[in-house]
């Protein structure tokens, strides 16, 4: 008599596949989702953007979220999943999937918190919103600062390669200046906040993991 053992099958979840591709996905449906709801006044602009006077009101708090997966038009969609393509890709593969997934979501958090404290000091205006999935990957990019220092990125359009620890802070200037020079809405606050969230936990890294954190940034020198 042969008996056959069958193994109880796996349930497949979030962190079955790569966290990274998930989150590109999630944020293309929640964009045309939004979208359509938009278009047809199904739901206010107040229930997906961050807008700081609806915090301070302690009204659509849940926007700290929608706003992490919504954009404002199909080239700021573009252009932010293109970046985390590359950018979420390398970091997931360095800090595991769950890590992974906790660190962008906090970072996209902090930066929208900022964004929405900074209000307070830097305009008067507590009715600008702020969508997109910037503050999270500004956060990946902080990290690879500390972790991947001299590793070669592209940034933009710019045809030759950039050092991460260079390309960083010169996008984040770059940015700061576009919106200055041209009126343009840039959320360079949430920028900011993704940015320092990555910087402190590249920090943390360093001095707990000494000797992994060493070894990739040999790798990738």
């Amino acid at each position: 008599m042969v008996v056959y053992q069958i193994s109880p099958r796996k349930k497949r979840n979030f962190f079955n596949f790569s966290v990274n591709i998930n989150l590109i996905l999630i944020n293309i449906v929640a964009f045309f989702a939004f979208t359509l709801l938009l278009a047809f006044e199904i739901i206010p602009i107040d229930f997906v953007a961050i807008k700081p006077s609806n915090i301070f009101a302690g009204k659509y708090l849940w926007a700290f979220l929608t706003s992490m997966f919504m954009h404002g038009g199909f080239f700021h969609l573009f252009a932010n999943m293109l970046s985390l393509f590359f950018i979420g890709g390398l970091v997931e593969k360095i800090l595991g999937k769950k890590r992974y997934f906790w660190f962008y979501m906090c970072a996209g958090l902090f930066a929208s918190l900022l964004f929405v404290l900074s209000s307070l000091i830097f305009t008067s205006d507590f009715n600008q919103y702020a969508v997109g999935a910037s503050g999270s990957i500004f956060g990946l990019v902080g990290l690879l600062v500390l972790l991947t220092p001299n590793l070669p990125v592209y940034v933009m359009f710019i045809p030759i390669s950039i050092k991460m620890k260079y390309a960083a802070p010169g996008l984040l200037i770059v940015l700061w200046l576009i919106s200055i020079a041209g009126d343009v809405p840039i959320g360079n606050t949430a920028h900011l906040g993704g940015l320092l969230v990555g910087l402190g936990y590249g920090l943390y890294l360093r001095g707990k993991y000494k000797n992994k954190t060493n070894y990739i940034r040999r790798h990738f020198s």
